[in-house]
């Protein structure tokens, strides 16, 4: 399980099928995570009006639904869309951007989790902790807790929710049912350029429209994030330069980069 060519698969599916993915997403990211999409070889779309959103889920192969810039109608688009998606079976992407820093943020995170409860949820460490122990606090979107320090929480509401969970960080975590596994790759520069949170997310759906376990896409996802995380920081003096080479950095992505820095195993 978690072999270099079953990733490699994965990327070679979206490079061939180049999967419609759904974003309803927020204005700080959408030129980031669209532009990511399109490297690894998904087709984005960026729809948040009611009005179309279940039109467009007729289309895609995954929704990815983000809160980071949260609104009345947004929020009634995202359960729109939601219910679309898992009325055709489609897998959805949760990510809880913020959640824990308002309430606001909190209570919608927790509502689209209700009501129409996603095959994935993925966050950092705060923000998990904060959809499962609601007196947990973030620090804006950022987090202020690592990884390991979600285990029990992200655990909970994987059990919970009957979904995959999966928490960023130095190690990313992702977890199913009882089932956990660990992803190390990924650079310190990663946390610097805004947006690959989210574009993890937006990863994460890619995936999840070619891999049928959400368990594998969301462990799939996050190292080849990682991967092409390593791989810009070794041509990048600082963040600004970080940004392209990450584009670069998928779009060229082979089975060699895969097989030789993999680092994933079942914990």
């Amino acid at each position: 399980m978690f072999k270099p060519e079953d990733v490699w698969n994965d990327v070679q599916r979206i490079r061939k099928e180049a999967p419609l993915v759904h974003n309803i997403t927020n204005y700080v990211v959408m030129n980031t995570t669209a532009n990511a999409l399109l490297a690894i070889g998904a087709s984005p779309v960026m729809a948040h009006a009611a009005e179309e959103v279940e039109d467009m889920v007729r289309l895609a192969k995954a929704l990815v639904i983000n809160i980071g810039t949260l609104s009345a109608p947004w929020i009634a688009a995202m359960l729109k869309a939601a219910s679309a998606a898992r009325q055709r079976g489609l897998p959805i992407v949760l990510d809880p951007v913020g959640a824990g820093a308002t309430r606001y943020r909190t209570e919608t995170a927790c509502q689209i989790l209700k009501e129409t409860p996603p095959a994935i949820v993925r966050g950092n460490a705060s923000e998990i902790r904060a959809l499962f122990y609601t007196e947990s606090e973030t620090k804006g979107v950022d987090s202020r807790h690592a990884a390991d320090a979600a285990v029990e929480a992200a655990h909970g509401l994987s059990k919970k929710y009957a979904c995959v969970v999966s928490v960023s960080g130095a190690v990313d975590l992702i977890f199913s049912g009882d089932r956990l596994v660990r992803v190390a790759n990924g650079h310190p520069m990663m946390p610097r350029v805004t947006g690959l949170g989210c574009t993890a997310s937006a990863l994460t759906g890619a995936f999840a429209a070619v891999n049928p376990s959400p368990y594998e896409a969301a462990a799939h996802a996050m190292a080849v994030m990682g991967i092409a995380g390593e791989m810009a920081a070794e041509q990048s003096p600082g963040p600004a330069s970080f940004q392209m080479h990450f584009l670069d950095a998928l779009y060229r992505l082979s089975e060699e980069d895969i097989r030789s820095r993999l680092r994933i195993e079942p914990a």
